[in-house]
């Protein structure tokens, strides 16, 4: 993994050497900074493949951070929190990031998830199946561009939200429980997936259909599931 760039953000500074340390070991590139405002600075001079993004900081913190960034940018963020409540979780999804790790944690499990999503974000699109576009009733996906687009009009998503549209429309009509979608998108087993999968629907919805609320594409088959109509 030597050509990847991951910038880290935590008002530690042990925190953010320590991480340096098992990340450098793993042949990748780390940024650091202390605050969202000098993580913004750094992600307008460089190419970052990923942040590793703490809660709690000063002047700007994580969650306004990840806010911010998902304007225009679709790297994997990682969240990084004490607290261990679903709800700080579930804020966390909600504004966009792809992963959630609670303090204290353990290094070698933080560093086995970075490596997990550096793979997907490189590699979007690599499901089983042909890689022709895909029309339904006006929601189509380019899986050799990455491309969701919504009667012509291109959608921004996260590659995680990516992930779930690309394997519910290349098997449109199937039923995937909320443990399917898990351990085929985030390639873990799924024994508390469902807030997490949830806020990513939820997300969705909200950026690809007109009314989220009745939706047309994603439906949900209650006590099953989640599936995209044929």
């Amino acid at each position: 993994m030597e050509k990847y760039k991951v910038l880290v953000v935590d008002d530690d500074k042990e925190i953010r050497d320590a991480i340096e340390i098992y990340l450098k070991n793993e042949g990748i590139t780390v940024l650091k900074a202390k605050d969202g405002i000098e993580a913004l600075e750094i992600l307008n001079e460089q190419t970052i493949h990923l942040m590793v993004l703490d809660i709690m900081m000063p002047r700007m913190d994580g969650i306004s951070t990840a806010f911010k960034i998902r304007e225009d940018k679709n790297i994997p963020i990682i969240m990084l929190s004490a607290k261990s409540e679903d709800t700080d979780k579930i804020l966390g999804l909600q504004v966009g990031a792809d992963d959630y790790v609670t303090k204290p944690f353990n290094p070698l499990e933080l560093i086995a998830r970075v490596k997990s999503q550096l793979r997907r974000y490189v590699t979007l699109g690599t499901f089983e199946g042909s890689g022709k576009v895909i029309n339904l009733n006006g929601l189509t996906i380019d899986p050799d561009a990455k491309v969701v687009t919504v009667n012509g009009e291109a959608i921004k998503l996260t590659p995680i939200e990516y992930r779930i549209v690309e394997l519910l429309m290349k098997n449109a009509g199937r039923v995937f429980s909320i443990h399917e979608i898990y351990e085929r998108v985030w390639k873990e087993p799924g024994f508390n997936a469902e807030n997490t999968v949830a806020v990513h629907i939820r997300k969705i919805r909200e950026k690809i259909e007109i009314d989220p609320k009745n939706p047309r594409y994603l439906k949900v088959v209650w006590g099953i599931g989640y599936k995209i109509e044929k």
